[in-house]
């Protein structure tokens, strides 16, 4: 869906840039020359002579040359600096509910072609922490929002009973090449926000435990079931590989939801190529209070801000 907008879009601003171009430097041009073929070179014309409307551009042209302008600058905002997203689904709860509105900046991990994907330039790589926005490796019309765990090179474990995540990062022992260690910590929430919006009232089998998880001195909440047990028959089993163990292959990335009992995410498919990254979730710019595939009962202006 995203992708067809975005040709959509292209293709508006190349038909009325076209359109703008004719009209600016060929199609004006030529009835301003037509004009002064037929007046007199002092005669002042009147608003309502028949010579002065000979200039004016038919009302079609005039309107869809207007639109120009506007459309260029939708385009390279949307396609190079930032796109506006709706979260869907809960599988990022808590750090972000059904019903917000984030900012994703495209040009974070590099300049790419809008309709192809293609990296024109790189600027950056994404970091373990980070929450993306990226095409499904399974169906790239699908855009997917989760965390980084995994980075190429990384081995990475999880616990289904306490609900850790373990990673061994890319290392060579002895050399200069040894990553820094990634050192993951966590502590449970007795309260927060989310837990008075979203315990107090919920059934015994969807409540859960709010707990801040750090990697790397970066913190963020995740969401766990921990007398639920994981389907790790579903996990995604790689060649050569323990059960619920991954080595992140080079150009790739290991990703998972903080709703950690309600993802689907690299656990279940793999991992994310990045050429299918489109970019960095930095901010909540407006959040509707709903419910999945139901109408807003109202406006949560308190979460608009940051995401981390």
């Amino acid at each position: 869906m995203a992708n067809t907008f975005t040709l959509l879009l292209a293709l508006a601003t190349l038909l009325t840039g076209i359109i703008w171009c004719l009209e600016r430097f060929r199609w004006a041009p030529a009835r301003q020359k037509a004009l002064l073929l037929v007046q007199d070179g002092n005669e002042i014309l009147s608003n309502n002579a028949p010579e002065k409307k000979q200039v004016e551009p038919p009302y079609w042209i005039e309107t869809l040359a207007s639109f120009f302008p506007i459309l260029l600058i939708v385009f390279l905002v949307r396609s190079f600096v930032y796109e506006p997203f709706q979260i869907p689904s809960r599988s990022m709860m808590p750090t972000l509910l059904v019903g917000d509105f984030i900012v994703v900046e495209k040009f974070a991990y590099g300049i790419k072609d809008p309709i192809t994907q293609k990296t024109l330039i790189n600027t950056n790589h994404p970091k373990r922490g980070d929450v993306i926005v990226f095409k499904y490796p399974l169906d790239t019309k699908l855009d997917y929002i989760k965390r980084v765990i995994g980075l190429p090179g990384d081995i990475v474990s999880y616990d289904s009973e306490s609900k850790i995540v373990h990673i061994t990062p890319a290392c060579n022992v002895g050399t200069a090449t040894c990553a820094h260690p990634v050192t993951f910590s966590y502590k449970n929430i007795l309260y927060s926000e989310f837990n008075e919006a979203n315990q107090n009232n919920a059934d015994d089998e969807e409540r859960f435990d709010e707990r801040a998880e750090t990697i790397n001195g970066n913190e963020h909440h995740i969401l766990v079931k921990p007398l639920e047990e994981s389907e790790i028959w579903r996990y995604y089993r790689q060649p050569a590989m323990p059960a619920s163990t991954w080595k992140v292959p080079e150009g790739y990335y290991f990703v998972m939801g903080d709703n950690r009992d309600n993802s689907a995410d690299s656990r279940y498919w793999g991992f994310v190529p990045e050429r299918n990254i489109v970019g960095k979730a930095v901010a909540i710019w407006m959040s509707f209070d709903k419910k999945e595939n139901e109408w807003p009962t109202g406006v949560r202006l308190n979460r608009i801000g940051g995401i981390h």
